[in-house]
């Protein structure tokens, strides 16, 4: 097997020890919030980087459900209300566009949900709802990763936040799989929200 394979399949087994870990309690709660927000909330995503790359892919299968959601930064995205919800996206808890966004998404009254490695961190503080996905975030320090290798807490050899960020794509195509199941959705009813001038 080549190393590339090997690597595979250490990132794999990570991510599945990941997920395994995820609150159920928040599990529940964040579908609620978003089964909720469905009908006459705007869902606004936030997040920078490959983060927001994550963020971007859960907005559009979001929008094939049927959702009235948005990307933070692109020219269509309209002004927040009191209730809309915003999901921000950071390993880390600590980026400041992220951050400062929630801060702002608060201000106006809305429902700040935070997926984050990091829930006592600025983010994870100001939000309604954390929903903890772990995972190595770029600030991760030398030191800690050698203390869990003493302590046989390994991880995959991937970089920076990479654990984290494919970890909650994984994490939020299975909400939508199960966003699917509660609102009796098929995939032919995604496909005819997919865009079709490609």
């Amino acid at each position: 097997m080549s190393h590339v394979k090997k690597i595979a399949k250490e990132i794999i087994t990570g991510i599945d020890r990941i997920i395994e870990k995820v609150s159920d309690e928040e599990i529940n709660r964040i579908l609620n919030v978003l089964l909720n927000a469905r009908d006459d909330k705007k869902i606004l995503i936030i997040g920078t980087g490959r983060s927001g790359f994550v963020g971007k892919c859960f907005a559009l299968r979001l929008m094939h459900l049927g959702f009235n959601v948005y990307v933070a930064g692109e020219t269509i995205t309209p002004a927040l209300k009191k209730e809309d919800l915003v999901i921000a996206i950071s390993g880390s808890g600590t980026t400041r566009t992220v951050v400062t966004q929630a801060e702002v998404a608060k201000e106006i009254g809305a429902k700040v949900i935070a997926i984050t490695s990091r829930p006592e961190s600025p983010l994870g503080r100001i939000s309604d709802l954390v929903v903890v996905v772990k995972g190595r975030t770029k600030i991760a320090k030398e030191e800690d990763y050698v203390s869990r290798q003493m302590m046989g807490e390994h991880e995959p050899l991937a970089p920076l936040g990479t654990m984290f960020e494919l970890s909650t794509m994984i994490f939020l195509d299975c909400l939508i799989a199960e966003l699917m199941n509660r609102m009796g959705e098929r995939e032919d009813d995604l496909r005819k929200r997919h865009a079709v001038i490609e």
